[in-house]
């Protein structure tokens, strides 16, 4: 399960620690936006790992639909056919949740990869058709539960952002903050 460590040092702890936003409103404005790109960096690897996560578990759905058809004498394609169409569905939509727009990848692809591997060690979900009832409910279950603890944490992340941007906007609109002179930074560092 994803878990937030009060002190840890991963980004994710950095993020949801309180004290990540005790002095948003005092500090300067290029750590309001490190603050908030830090925090949509963690938003994206999150998001990320849900899309992992939803696709395994879009292929337990599948086999469990698939069992019950075929205890009702209905026959029905395979996963191997259904594959492309499942994992299709999965990138493709429905939207779920803020629909914010990445503007970075995920930097940690790989770990999140291994992380989801890992919840059953990932050797029966290579041929779903082979699990056991018991099994495929287990699996269905354990991404389930890790899938509601990634949102949480995720709607949580979300919300540092929106901290960061509203305390951006603030500035913005008071005139303490101007426009034009991120602008002018932006060129020159360009």
């Amino acid at each position: 399960m994803i878990e937030f460590r009060q002190g840890g040092r991963r980004r994710l702890d950095r993020v949801l620690d309180p004290a990540f936003l005790a002095d948003l409103a005092t500090c300067p404005m290029d750590d309001v936006r490190a603050k908030r790109d830090d925090a949509a960096q963690e938003e994206t690897d999150l998001s990320y790992l849900r899309r992992l996560l939803h696709a395994r578990m879009d292929i337990v759905r599948f086999e469990q639909r698939r069992r019950d058809a075929e205890t009702r004498g209905e026959d029905g394609p395979s996963l191997v056919d259904e594959l492309p169409r499942i994992l299709a569905a999965n990138a493709l939509g429905p939207a779920a949740g803020r629909g914010r727009h990445h503007t970075v990848q995920p930097s940690r692809a790989e770990s999140h990869r291994r992380h989801v591997e890992a919840l059953l060690a990932d050797t029966g979900l290579s041929d779903v058709a082979t699990l056991s009832e018991t099994d495929l409910t287990a699996a269905a279950e354990a991404y389930a539960q890790e899938e509601a603890s990634v949102s949480e944490h995720r709607g949580r992340v979300q919300q540092v952002m929106d901290a960061c941007n509203d305390e951006m906007g603030r500035r913005y609109r008071d005139g303490s903050a101007s426009v034009d002179d991120l602008l002018r930074r932006e060129r020159e560092g360009a």
